[in-house]
């Protein structure tokens, strides 16, 4: 027991150091050089040089940095959650349509309501549309898993939902205009750059508030790991736990979505990247490790998006990470 506690603390100690060096690399790191000791001026003191450099470390690249801190927790515990509840590998927010009926909820606001993320009305109505689209996708999908029990079958179901919902936020294109198009197709893209500095307690609050809910469900979760009858016999109210499993996930890819766009894959690929890291199943370990890991993915990706001097769009880079992952967990055919 001392050895395996020893092993977690050493495997954390070494994510967190991991995601300090990304944090200070998407610090220092873009379009535009800037010293070290002048992005550590801006951030101790306030100070620098040039007031552009200030403006772009403290509204630009700090705020982006945390975005892809809490949306990669976000969608990495969003993942963990659904592969736990549905107990297949391959679940995930994206693959499940979730990500989709949170897109379907934001195209409504964005291209029939005209409503943009931008502002305090605009915030609410746009995470508000998101999360109702992501909670629906996920009803819908407790609603077939109480009648197919196939992990597989369910799969082709949220597939198909995802394909439904795709459908249904084209054929809002009819009723938009040429520019709420252009803005929704550029949001559809994904990116971190979206939160600004008044956005960010909004953004942080609500990020942290869900994902503190998924920490309060680390117990119930190992229970169902066990099954729904061995879970009641703990005394685990099964119908409330999925409730809370379906509140938290649809608010973790609510806001994440809200913000940055339909992020592929990491929901997906990052809690198997925490299990083969950790070679258990047990939440208590393994939520926290895939919240540290979910954050270092996103700040990675990130990375790699500014670093160009054309900003890339978001989805084009997490596939490099997250797709190698999957067809390896495919090829082992292995349900973690």
């Amino acid at each position: 027991m001392g050895k395996t506690h020893s092993s977690f603390f050493l495997l954390t100690s070494s994510i967190i150091l991991l995601l300090l060096v990304l944090f200070a690399c998407n610090l220092l790191f873009g379009s535009v050089s800037i010293p070290f000791m002048e992005v550590w001026n801006i951030l101790t003191v306030g100070d620098a040089e040039k007031e552009s450099w200030r403006y772009i470390v403290l509204e630009s690249r700090l705020p982006q940095a945390i975005t892809a801190i809490l949306c990669g927790a976000s969608l990495a515990v969003s993942g963990l959650l659904l592969q736990t509840s549905f107990r297949n590998p391959l679940a995930g927010p994206s693959i499940l349509g979730i990500t989709n009926g949170a897109s379907l909820g934001v195209a409504i606001v964005m291209l029939i309501a005209g409503g943009t993320v931008a502002g305090t009305g605009g915030n609410i109505a746009v995470v508000l549309g998101a999360l109702i689209g992501s909670l629906a996708v996920i009803v819908l999908l407790l609603f077939m898993a109480s009648i197919i029990h196939s992990n597989i079958m369910l799969l082709i179901v949220g597939i198909m939902v995802s394909f439904l919902v795709s459908s249904i936020v084209s054929l809002t294109y009819i009723f938009a205009n040429a520019d709420n198009v252009h803005a929704y197709v550029m949001w559809g893209m994904g990116s971190f750059s979206d939160v600004t500095v008044e956005q960010l307690p909004w953004f942080v609050s609500v990020s942290l508030s869900a994902l503190l809910l998924a920490v309060t469900l680390v117990k119930p979760l190992n229970a169902l790991l066990l099954g729904d009858d061995y879970a009641q016999n703990l005394g685990i109210n099964i119908h409330r736990t999925r409730w809370m499993i379906l509140l938290s996930t649809g608010l973790l890819t609510a806001i994440a979505t809200a913000y940055c766009g339909p992020v592929a894959f990491l929901g997906l690929a990052t809690p198997h990247i925490a299990r083969l890291m950790l070679r258990t199943g047990n939440h208590i370990q393994l939520l926290p490790t895939t919240i540290l890991t979910g954050a270092v993915m996103a700040l990675a990706c990130n990375l790699l998006c500014i670093i160009p001097s054309v900003m890339m769009p978001l989805n084009a880079v997490t596939p490099i990470f997250g797709v190698p992952v999957i067809l390896y967990i495919i090829i082992r055919r292995r349900d973690y």
